[in-house]
């Protein structure tokens, strides 16, 4: 029988990746994204004018191919589909574990 390993709260660390925080955080920022963008029914080429981008993007984008995106234009997309981002610093709950940051979204 195998043994049940139970994983993080990040997938991307749970596979190993160095950059584990900021590829959940890119993805949560572009899930917000592509909710948006559906929910308004946009084809990819009205996506790109509208973010500012080309087409190809947006098909990288809307399949989560977030390399050549930074946290920061991730955020921008979400102001151009009106959406405020806020971002929040308090002190940690449990001063002696490492800090984290999180995406939240309200829906």
């Amino acid at each position: 029988m195998s043994e049940i390993i139970h994983g993080t709260t990040n997938v991307f660390a749970d596979l190993g990746y160095a950059d584990a925080a900021e590829r959940q955080i890119k993805t949560r920022l572009a899930l917000a994204v592509n909710g948006l963008l559906k929910d308004r029914k946009l084809k990819q080429r009205e996506s790109a004018a509208l973010l500012g981008i080309p087409q190809p993007k947006v098909s990288a984008l809307k399949n989560y191919r977030l390399d050549n995106f930074s946290v920061e234009r991730l955020m921008e997309f979400l102001t151009v589909l009106d959406q405020d981002v806020e971002i929040m610093i308090r002190p940690r709950a449990n001063p002696g574990e490492v800090g984290h940051i999180s995406v939240l979204a309200v829906q």
